[in-house]
């Protein structure tokens, strides 16, 4: 699988697409925001004609992509599939699953591993343990980078030419007024976890939530990732949220290294 890395071609503006699979996508993410919606209600959101909408609709329900109850439209089971084969790509993905169970397990929080995407992070694998928070980190979210403990870990394994331009092409949006907003700041504090090894988030993403993010670097030694834990602050605090957790987290990775680089 290819990666793709800051300074890659940009498919909005290299070249042509082609239009009735733009159309479709533009359904499929109208879909994914109503839920489920009828045929006047995605002519409405999407700003598309009612025949083209129903005419891309039969087409997606022709390939599982769309499932029809009543007079509403849904995205089908198919995604699923594809998803999870996408997901089992990544190098050591049966290996990080387990690790993120057992994690989210030992420290009761919830753990999460994340990869890079085109400048996003995106969430790979997610565990919540009983008493863990439900964050908007679901599997298959995508973050700004800047916002996350484990896009601030993935960054901080990139050159500094490459993390600017990931911030001239996406910015830095704030999530929370505590987001890191300027390039400089960033760069200072991506210098301050290669020296650490670790990466820390108080309320850069979601109020009143935490984490901390530890690199996975691969057998070549790029890196595949980002390890991390997430809890509210009332529990990440102290010599928790500074030492043990960054300490169990770092302890995890190395477990995850070694088996890949043995496997």
């Amino acid at each position: 699988m290819e990666a793709w890395k800051p300074g890659g071609a940009d498919p909005e503006s290299n070249g042509s697409t082609i239009r009735s699979i733009d159309t479709s996508f533009t359904i499929v993410t109208a879909l994914r925001e109503a839920g489920s919606a009828g045929v006047t209600d995605l002519a409405e959101r999407t700003g598309l004609s009612k025949s083209s909408v129903h005419k891309h609709l039969r087409s997606l329900m022709k390939h599982g992509c769309v499932v029809k109850d009543g007079e509403e439209y849904r995205l089908g089971l198919r995604y699923l599939d594809l998803g999870a084969h996408v997901r089992e790509q990544y190098p050591g993905s049966t290996e990080i699953k387990h690790k993120v169970r057992d994690l989210a397990t030992q420290t009761e929080e919830s753990a999460q591993f994340a990869v890079e995407e085109r400048g996003h992070a995106v969430v790979l694998y997610r565990e919540v343990s009983h008493g863990g928070v439900y964050s908007r980190g679901r599997e298959g979210r995508r973050f700004r980078m800047h916002q996350t403990a484990a896009g601030k870990a993935i960054l901080s394994r990139y050159s500094d030419q490459w993390v600017r331009e990931i911030v001239d092409r996406h910015g830095l949006p704030a999530a929370t007024p505590r987001t890191i907003g300027d390039e400089a700041e960033l760069l200072e504090e991506l210098a301050a976890i290669r020296e650490r090894g670790v990466a820390f988030n108080s309320e850069e993403s979601t109020e009143g939530l935490r984490s901390v993010a530890v690199p996975v670097a691969g057998p070549d030694g790029d890196v595949l990732g980002a390890l991390a834990v997430a809890g509210p602050t009332h529990r990440l605090t102290g010599e928790r949220f500074e030492r043990e957790l960054p300490d169990l987290v770092r302890s995890v990775v190395n477990e995850i290294e070694l088996n890949l680089a043995h496997s």
